[in-house]
């Protein structure tokens, strides 16, 4: 049996509900530091290095996807659009695959999204993220009625 492949645009929609996620956990992130250095004298005057901000934002990022796809591979915003993560062979994704698949993905962003458009050239359908990781997205199947 083949799996059917979620199109871009459910992968999108799925990733505009992972962000309202990640968001209060990059805030949160923001607020631990902000505690411990201290507010800004003013808004030109970071007192929070950017590295620091920057490297852990990533960390918080990362184990919010490994943590759920390596669960049951799906985030929530993936369940809600009938999405899940596994390998090419449909196993669970290892923690290096999330992680690789994590850091390619926001390389497929910071490259104008080339990364996700390269899923119209790709024979297979896919991305630069799935390649690197070697896994895949699959359409989950609706439930079955009563």
């Amino acid at each position: 049996m083949t799996a059917h492949r979620p199109g871009l645009w459910r992968n999108l929609l799925a990733m505009v509900y992972d962000i309202f996620l990640v968001a209060p956990l990059l805030m949160a992130n923001s607020f631990l530091w902000v505690t411990v250095f201290g507010p800004t004298a003013d808004a030109t005057t970071p007192t929070v290095p950017a590295w620091l901000m920057q490297s852990t934002s990533a960390v918080v990022i990362i184990l919010f996807f490994t943590l759920f796809w390596r669960k049951s591979g799906q985030t929530l915003g993936m369940q809600a659009w009938r999405i899940k993560l596994e390998t090419v062979e449909g196993e669970a994704p290892s923690i290096m695959q999330c992680v690789t698949r994590c850091a390619v993905a926001v390389l497929s962003l910071g490259a104008c999204g080339l990364g996700y458009w390269w899923s119209f050239f790709d024979s297979k359908g896919r991305r630069w993220h799935d390649i690197a990781s070697k896994t895949r997205l699959v359409l989950v199947p609706k439930p079955q009625e009563k």
